[in-house]
């Protein structure tokens, strides 16, 4: 076989040269086109289901929550196991599909079995939510925030409300967690004695805080041929106006909400976790990637959608994203293997030529090794 084959490229050598121009342009199309990761994917289709229960202990969890969820999601199609963990308050369960099985059928597929099972919880346990679908290899870029002048506060509501829906739209973008920083609340701070003294309870409060925040609508107004909506804008993110919300009435007198405690914008508390960079207060957001993402050309994205937030930041916010790249590790695998490749190379046709002493056999050698690179990566692509 061999023999017939080294006498059929001997006389067609315009073929086998074709043949390996062609094989070469295939070959180094594919190979630029691959995706590029630190370690290849290595877990089976995952959908991770994590519910609340606020107010529970472990047991109760387990009995009440987890257990329904398992019970609910086990012998679906493609489920090849179930793992759990409970903890006070929290439920996780991880749901493992078969190898072949399209992630997002099988998201479809335990979707279908929670919309059972949440009907049988019990009512202080929140509705069971699908995790974003992220890669094994964890958060790929940290990003850090900080400022001279602008506070922790007014920094960390830039992160939540301007930095982190840029990114969630970036398309490969799985989750992007923010960390660090005061988190913005709008504080009543109730004055017990002049509740007392007017009269009014939790439940007027109550009420009325959920009142400040609903638009309502007035119809339409008919006047001389022309249309016009009426509507009542009641929602506002100004203190001065929360402030002047109708509690009670009492004898034609409105009582307002500045009236019986103290409205104004404060950090929530108890603070959960802080950041710094290098020594100084910092907000972070880490990035996590989904499957089958080009981690180069996310990182790649990211940056353009940073530098392009930069624009309308305070002047003293500085965005950092050397924190944390996994590009970088990336960059440098690949920059190893290519000068390890050219040295070899060099090597290779050092030696070949001092022992053969033939410039063109030594030639022909030399050609041979990218192709065999080539060709293997082609045949590592096919097989998946």
């Amino acid at each position: 076989m061999l023999n017939k084959i080294i006498h059929y490229s001997l006389h067609n050598r315009l073929v086998v040269l074709c043949a390996a121009i062609l094989l070469m342009i295939w070959g180094t199309y594919t190979a630029t086109h691959t995706e590029v990761d630190v370690f290849p994917d290595l877990n089976a289709p995952t959908v991770v289901i994590m519910t609340e229960a606020n107010g529970m202990a472990t047991e109760e969890v387990e009995q009440l929550v987890t257990f329904p969820v398992e019970t609910s999601v086990n012998g679906a199609t493609g489920v090849r196991r179930v793992r759990s963990s409970s903890t006070n308050g929290f439920s996780v369960v991880w749901v493992e599909f078969d190898w072949d099985t399209d992630i997002y059928l099988a998201r479809q597929i335990v979707s279908e079995k929670l919309a059972v099972v949440g009907e049988s919880l019990p009512a202080n346990v929140g509705k069971p939510t699908l995790g974003p679908q992220s890669s094994i290899l964890g958060e790929m870029l940290i990003i850090g925030l900080t400022a001279d002048s602008t506070s922790m506060l007014d920094l960390r509501t830039i992160a939540d409300w301007t930095i982190r829906p840029r990114l969630l739209s970036t398309g490969g973008v799985a989750q992007v967690a923010v960390l660090g920083g005061d988190i913005k609340e709008y504080q009543i701070l109730l004055d017990p004695d002049r509740m007392r003294h007017y009269g009014i309870s939790m439940d007027d409060i109550e009420t009325a805080t959920q009142e400040m925040n609903l638009n309502a609508n007035g119809g339409v107004l008919y006047e001389f041929g022309n249309e016009y909506i009426v509507r009542g804008v009641l929602s506002t993110d100004q203190v001065e106006q929360l402030g002047k919300a109708v509690v009670k009435n009492i004898d034609g007198s409105p009582i307002l909400l500045e009236d019986i405690s103290d409205v104004k914008v404060g950090s929530k508390a108890p603070k959960l976790g802080t950041a710094s960079e290098r020594g100084k207060d910092a907000v972070l957001l880490t990035v996590t990637k989904q499957p089958a993402t080009s981690t180069l050309e996310l990182t790649d994205k990211l940056e353009a959608s940073l530098q392009d937030l930069q624009k309308n930041l305070p002047p003293d916010v500085k965005v950092s994203t050397d924190i944390f790249r996994q590009s970088r590790f990336i960059e440098s695998s690949i920059g190893n293997v290519q000068k390890a490749l050219f040295e070899g190379g060099i090597f290779v046709v050092i030696i070949l030529f001092l022992f053969l002493a033939n410039v063109r056999t030594t030639l022909i050698s030399l050609v041979t090794l990218p192709l065999s690179l080539l060709v293997s990566i082609l045949v590592l692509h096919y097989m998946g």
